[in-house]
């Protein structure tokens, strides 16, 4: 579970980060990220995650957030204070079943934005 000062909670900061920030996809899932300019250290880092009911029944969806946000904790000691990161689950993060495959997905994902993002600044 991330921290209650890590989450994205409003519909608008989804879309914000989501429609103002790079985007990677992978297979099974798309990872959205939006680094602030000027981030002060005391500024947290947040993110989302979305599983649309496409991914599968309760308990996959479920499952699969769970995975996501898992890999999540440990990329966002990485990312630049102030950014916003939203994880998108396609349904095939349910149809290949949890894995290691997801949880590298979102890894590389991240590391992709936060690269084209260090090289835009």
């Amino acid at each position: 579970m991330l921290p209650q000062v890590a989450r994205l909670t409003r519909p608008e900061d989804f879309r914000r980060t989501i429609r103002g920030g790079r985007s990677a996809r992978r297979s099974t899932v798309i990872v959205y990220g939006s680094m602030t300019a000027g981030g002060t250290p005391d500024q947290a880092t947040r993110a989302g995650v979305t599983v649309s009911k496409a991914v599968g029944g309760s308990v996959v969806r479920h499952r699969v957030a769970r995975v996501i946000r898992h890999e999540l904790r440990t990329q966002l000691s990485e990312a630049p204070p102030g950014s916003t990161w939203v994880v998108r689950a396609l349904p095939a993060a349910g149809a290949q079943g949890v894995g290691r495959s997801l949880a590298q997905d979102v890894a590389s994902a991240f590391h992709e934005v936060l690269s084209s993002q260090g090289a835009q600044t």
